[in-house]
C-alpha cells in the first residue's frame, strides 16, 4: 500500500508513532525513505548466518514487520535456529506474526529496554537506538553486551547525524515521490521522538561497552549499519 499519511496538509503534527496507519504503509514508507534499506536488511541476514551457521540463537530487537527475522531465516536453513523477535508496537507485531510462518521465529510485544538478552549467539538492532532515550541508550547496549555470548555478533543501523547529506537525502524523498509537504509534515512529526547521534558518538559508545571490533560496513547519506562481536 503507497504511504499517503502525509500528503495532506495537517493542522496539527502529532508525534510519530508506529500504529496501524504506519504498518499499512511501512514497506513502501521506509523503502522510500531509508536509501540502501534493502542492502542493510539483506546483509544483516548474511551477517548473522555466517556466524549462526546451523544453530543458535539470535534476537531482532525493533523487529517491526519482521524483515530481518525473515532476512536471518531465510539464510539459516538449520532447524536449530531460533529468532526472538520484539517490539513495543501491538499493531507491528499482528502483522509481523502474519508476515512470517517460520516456527523458528517468536515475535514478542515488549519494550527493547525492558527485554531480557540471554545467550544470544547474534543480536540485531536496526533503526532503534535513534528512538531510545539518550540517556539509555549506553546501558542498553551495556544489557546488551552482557546477554550475548563469547564471539557473538551485533548488527546496528542507523541514521547518523551529519548534516551534510540532509538536503541530498530529502532530495532523494523527493525523487521517490514524496512531496515538499509530506518531508516537511515528516520531519516534523519526527523531531521530538528522533534524535540521531553522530557516526563518532556511535563508535565511542560501542568501544566503551566492550566491543573492540565495531566496524561501518555501509553508509549511504546519512544512514550507516555496523557490525561488532563480542
Amino acid at each position: 500500500m503507497k504511504d499517503h499519511i502525509f500528503e495532506q496538509k495537517h493542522k496539527i503534527i502529532s508525534d510519530f508513532t508506529f500504529d496501524e496507519a504506519v504498518v499499512n504503509v511501512f514497506p513502501d514508507m521506509i523503502k522510500r525513505s531509508i536509501p540502501g534499506y534493502d542492502t542493510m536488511i539483506s546483509m544483516t541476514g548474511l551477517l548473522v548466518a555466517k556466524k549462526l551457521k546451523n544453530k543458535g540463537l539470535a534476537y531482532d530487537l525493533g523487529c517491526s514487520l519482521g524483515a530481518s527475522t525473515m532476512a536471518i531465516l531465510d539464510q539459516c536453513p538449520g532447524d536449530q535456529i531460533n529468532v526472538i523477535a520484539v517490539d513495543n508496537s501491538k499493531d507491528m507485531i499482528e502483522r509481523a506474526r502474519k508476515n512470517v510462518k517460520d516456527q523458528r521465529a517468536q515475535f514478542v510485544l515488549n519494550d527493547v529496554l525492558e527485554t531480557d538478552i540471554d545467550s544470544a549467539d547474534a543480536v540485531v538492532g536496526n533503526f532503534i537506538l535513534q528512538f531510545l532515550p539518550q540517556k539509555a541508550r549506553q546501558a542498553f547496549l551495556e544489557k546488551i553486551y552482557a546477554g550475548m555470548n563469547a564471539g557473538a555478533i551485533l548488527v546496528i543501523s542507523e541514521k547518523v547525524d551529519d548534516s551534510t547529506y540532509i538536503p541530498i537525502h530529502e532530495d532523494w524523498k523527493k525523487d521517490n515521490g514524496y512531496s515538499n509537504l509530506e518531508v516537511e509534515q515528516k520531519r516534523q512529526s519526527l523531531e521530538n521522538v528522533m534524535h540521531v547521534d553522530t557516526e563518532s558518538t556511535h563508535l565511542k559508545r560501542f568501544k566503551s561497552v566492550g566491543f573492540s571490533s565495531a566496524q561501518q560496513w555501509f553508509r549511504c547519506l546519512n544512514w550507516a549499519s555496523f557490525f561488532m562481536y563480542k
